[in-house]
């Protein structure tokens, strides 16, 4: 290759600042965040850094995106990269050369990079996700690059790469939801029920469209959820199941529903107790999950969830379930659907987003998840497996609720919220993902923002600490982008040239 990035040798003046554990945890102690830090407290130590007259400083920290909380700090970065004239330098990530073609960037743009030859014939296009900011990008360097044997640096790297060795990065201080969390986390009411006070209506989130130019679409997917067909009969079940769900929400510690004949918990069950049940453990499910970890407490971000939530799921085939999300407070990179349409992302997701699209894109694959009920489906085998009705009322007693939900209090007691954790079949979740797709395009938006989404999460790096349970219940994300590659786009290409 004719284009290979400079690199200095090593100094005998260099000190390594980690932030690790320990100083997270002070912060934390005072009120005043975890990690990721707010880009204003990176912009106060690289000052700090500054006043006690260092020559230069390596930020080993990308920030791909703008922060959507933290305008003003994004804006002080900025300027001190400015400022600074080249003494502080940002972390730049090279992506896979499959996303060469077609990128702006050529290899003569690439941080520190230089010709070998004093006339070169070729500057190919190349694939790079720099600091958000002008200063900062003019400022970078690539950070996740190997060596060749000959010991050059080898810029042919990396979906799937390593991140996060010998570096500091914004996954420094992870922990993530293990299944243990969610396996004895209690139920939280609190915060079940400051979640549930965020919901909106159909309304609010066609309006919150309307203001930003999105229209509904009639896009047709072939395997979507039938919609449910409403009789006076159903309609009296739902009434009940959401009489019953209400109910999870007090007394839930008192004696559970009456006990069913042998007879009837043979039988196959019918639509009506498919979704009493679902709209049953979703809230109970929900609940544990926020007593492992609670809801991020930045409003906006709970508010903005919701609506364009809300919109996108009011594109789906299931539009009336009682759709509800929330943002938790902890800093990797994960998505849970419960069944019943209750979806939470990590604080961690929702600050990698850029845009309304990407968002749409994360909510997407998880509302594909409860429309198809692909979590419910793993319960439903569970029960079936272990007599599960029969072994989840044996030695019930009469009382008020219903046989849904003392199904649902009772499954959530054994086995808390690890259905999170479990993995679904592979093709569910490229099934998801095409979901996604559709969804987006329905609602108005590009469907290559799931792709956009996907490239960002895999230049972390396979081994990145942020992504740790998402690999656990995941395909490999290159594996999830070369199946959206394989596919195409088919009918969703006419809304592909969509801002």
């Amino acid at each position: 290759m004719q284009w290979r990035p400079f690199e200095p040798k090593p100094s005998g003046r260099v000190v390594v600042v980690e932030i690790d554990e320990c100083s997270i945890e002070h912060f934390r102690a005072h009120a005043e965040g975890g990690w990721p830090w707010s880009r204003q407290r990176h912009a106060d130590l690289l000052e700090q850094l500054d006043r006690a007259g260092v020559a230069a400083v390596g930020y080993d920290v990308l920030f791909a995106d703008a922060s959507q909380v933290d305008p003003l700090g994004d804006s002080v970065l900025d300027a001190l990269a400015k400022g600074g004239s080249g003494r502080f330098v940002f972390g730049s990530a090279r992506l896979h050369p499959d996303y060469d073609e077609g990128s702006p960037l050529r290899a003569s743009q690439a941080p520190a990079a230089f010709p070998l030859a004093a006339d070169p014939q070729h500057d190919p296009p190349v694939a790079l996700l720099p600091p958000y900011g002008e200063a900062m990008a003019r400022y970078s360097a690539i950070s996740n690059v190997t060596r060749d044997e000959d010991g050059a640096a080898n810029v042919r790297v990396l979906m799937g790469g390593k991140a996060g060795q010998g570096r500091v990065t914004e996954t420094a201080g992870v922990r993530g939801i293990e299944e243990s969390d969610l396996k004895s986390a209690a139920f939280d009411r609190t915060q079940l029920d400051g979640m549930i006070a965020q919901r909106v209506d159909g309304s609010a989130a066609a309006a919150y469209a309307g203001e930003r130019g999105w229209q509904a679409t009639s896009v047709a997917y072939d395997g979507e959820a039938r919609r449910c067909k409403a009789t006076a009969e159903s309609t009296s079940s739902m009434a009940a199941s959401a009489k019953a769900v209400g109910g999870l929400f007090g007394s839930l510690g008192g004696e559970v529903g009456s006990m069913l004949g042998g007879a009837a918990k043979a039988m196959p069950k019918s639509e009506d107790e498919l979704a009493a049940e679902e709209l049953a453990l979703g809230p109970e499910i929900t609940g544990r999950i926020l007593g492992a970890r609670p809801l991020w407490g930045y409003a906006d971000a709970q508010r903005r969830v919701n609506v364009v939530g809300r919109w996108v799921a009011a594109q789906t085939s299931r539009p009336d379930l009682p759709w509800t999300f929330g943002v938790i407070d902890t800093p990797e990179v994960n998505a849970f659907a419960a069944p019943g349409g209750f979806i939470l992302i990590t604080r961690g997701l929702y600050e990698l987003l850029s845009s309304d699209s990407e968002l749409t894109a994360a909510l997407g694959h998880e509302i594909t998840h409860c429309v198809q009920r692909d979590h419910y489906k793993v319960i439903r085998k569970q029960e079936l497996a272990a007599a599960g009705k029969e072994r989840a009322l044996r030695d019930v007693k009469s009382g008020t609720d219903s046989v849904a939900g003392s199904y649902a209090r009772r499954y959530a007691e054994e086995h808390g919220a690890t259905i999170m954790l479990t993995a679904l079949d592979r093709e569910a979740e490229y099934a998801a993902d095409a979901g996604a797709e559709v969804y987006l395009a329905r609602a108005g938006m590009n469907p290559l923002a799931l792709y956009s989404l996907l490239q960002k999460l895999a230049a972390l790096g396979s081994e990145s600490a942020m992504l740790a349970q998402l690999y656990k219940t995941h395909p490999p994300l290159d594996a999830r982008i070369d199946r959206i590659d394989g596919r195409g786009y088919g009918a969703l290409e006419a809304y592909t040239t969509r801002e």
